[in-house]
């Protein structure tokens, strides 16, 4: 495979350990991945799922697999038809409408989109066929216009999550139903109620339960027998546990390689959820942070691990990426009047190669085998843009300055080529982590301005109106002025920044207690 010579470690929840990733047909991956119930927008905790996924997908193809992508929408369902009955709307329609919200959001947060997005209501016929299937291999029994699956006849269930069946007790994780052969048995198929969509089968009209969507669908596009399912960690059971039952009794052959499951995020080390009404939705997050910001905030923990939003870590991001794309931008304007001339990719007007310096050489090479080491352990995001990525960075800032002094033709060809090539690096890097815009990078640096803007409750104009007062205060030697105002605009996350006889504003991390202005006192 290209891209890594190490070998692509990945956790199994099936089996509690890393294991070496080795898929089912060589040079091909099939992936499934549980998507939302749409019935609300988005919150972090969706969209955390979907980045870290988009990662595993954009790294699986860097590693020259061809990925067949699967995440499902979940349009048919309780939680839909309640909130449908609450605003009086049609549930499909409410349930489209927050699919489409929920592609915005993924849009933005640069998620790719999956090969395949099925929904529930388009995979009817599917989703009936397996009933039928299960049924007819006796796990299964109907009641009433209710199918449900006979727990008891699967004498695996409880192996991805350890949950013991006699743990399973109804009222907790499943309904309270007396026409149940045991309380742990749960719907493949759910009688038509007034007033409820409901489609024909072979039990009555009705619809399907929660549990057999997936692996109707993941078995219409993957087969029985696929590499990767994964989904956050609460999917576990009894989600994917009732999964590995249904899809096992259906076929006996059934079998996912590897289980994996990222972590919740939480708000003050609470888990966040609607249920328990302290959760952030993306669009909120979005409508103040820029999304690449919010992105590097999902990542910076390692995928399995809890990830704890603060307002302070999510400014962090904000800084960081702020940062990365300021250096690119430093770094294209060095070498656009070069590149455009004599120098093109590495090559003189003779044709003879230009080589790079020994320290771009050890630059490039740690960025990529640090990036690699992490990544091929088990997408070791955590601190992934540190060390390495961050001396890379440095590395081209130092060289910028360089570059403006006067040197030799040879030198200073070295020096450029080395610059291209460290940033070639970094911008591979970024694009597998899904971090590179398709913007370019001066319009997203103003992004992030407006961004930071909004955050400070200011307009452009107050930020230059500031920095002619402070200006002003400098000619006339009132430096206290002058350094109470650059304080109360960074309280604001604005930066001000002497540059000769400039002064010019980027966004940061606001810093103390808001000063007032010198006029307000």
């Amino acid at each position: 495979m290209a891209g890594s010579k190490e070998e692509f470690m990945v956790y199994n929840s099936m089996t509690r350990q890393k294991e070496s990733f080795k898929p089912k047909v060589p040079g091909k991956v099939g992936m499934y991945v549980c998507g939302v119930t749409a019935y609300a927008l988005s919150h972090l905790g969706h969209g955390r799922a979907a980045v870290n996924f988009d990662v595993l997908y954009r790294y699986l193809q860097h590693l020259g697999y061809e990925v067949t992508y699967v995440r499902n929408f979940t349009d048919v369902d309780d939680k839909i038809i309640n909130r449908a009955n609450e605003v009086g709307e049609d549930p499909l329609s409410l349930s489209n409408r927050f699919c489409q919200e929920y592609l915005k959001d993924m849009g933005d947060l640069q998620c790719l989109l999956p090969t395949h997005q099925p929904r529930v209501s388009d995979h009817m016929e599917h989703i009936k066929d397996l009933i039928t299937q299960i049924i007819n291999k006796d796990y299964a029994y109907a009641v009433d216009g209710d199918v449900f699956f006979a727990v008891e006849k699967f004498p695996n269930y409880g192996q991805l999550s350890g949950q013991r069946l006699e743990h399973n007790r109804a009222g907790e994780r499943v309904a309270v139903d007396s026409r149940k052969r045991n309380p742990a048995d749960f719907a493949l198929w759910k009688s038509a109620k007034p007033g409820e969509p409901s489609w024909d089968s072979p039990w009555g009209p009705g619809r399907p339960g929660w549990h057999i969507e997936c692996s109707a669908m993941s078995a219409h596009y993957l087969t029985f027998n696929f590499d990767i399912h994964g989904g956050g960690i609460d999917l576990i059971f009894p989600h994917h546990e009732n999964e590995i039952a249904q899809s096992c009794a259906a076929c006996q052959e059934s079998s996912v390689s590897y289980w994996m499951h990222n972590g919740h995020v939480t708000n003050n080390n609470e888990k966040m959820s609607k249920s328990l009404g302290n959760f952030f939705t993306i669009s909120e997050i979005t409508e103040r942070y820029h999304p690449l910001a919010l992105r590097h905030f999902l990542i910076s923990a390692h995928y399995r691990s809890p990830l704890n939003y603060t307002v302070s870590q999510l400014e962090g991001s904000s800084d960081a990426v702020y940062y990365i794309y300021q250096t690119l931008q430093d770094c294209e304007d060095a070498l656009s009047p070069f590149q455009e001339g004599s120098l093109k990719e590495g090559t003189e007007k003779n044709g003879r190669t230009v080589k790079i310096t020994p320290a771009a050489q050890e630059c490039i090479s740690k960025l990529h085998n640090e990036f690699e080491t992490k990544m091929c352990d088990d997408l070791n995001t955590a601190h992934i843009l540190t060390g390495a990525f961050q001396d890379a960075l440095k590395l081209i800032n130092s060289s910028l300055n360089l570059l403006k002094k006067k040197q030799q033709r040879q030198q200073q060809l070295l020096m450029i080529q080395s610059l291209v090539e460290i940033k070639k690096e970094v911008q591979e890097l970024l694009n597998i982590l899904g971090l590179l815009s398709s913007d370019t990078y001066s319009e997203v640096l103003q992004q992030f301005k407006v961004k930071a803007l909004k955050r400070a409750g200011l307009v452009e104009d107050d930020v230059l109106d500031q920095i002619k007062e402070r200006t002003l205060a400098r000619k006339n030697k009132d430096f206290a002025k002058s350094d109470q105002i650059r304080a109360y605009l960074t309280t604001k996350g604005i930066a001000l920044m002497d540059l000769g006889k400039e002064t010019i504003w980027r966004p940061c991390v606001p810093a103390g207690e808001q000063p007032s202005l010198p006029n307000e006192q």
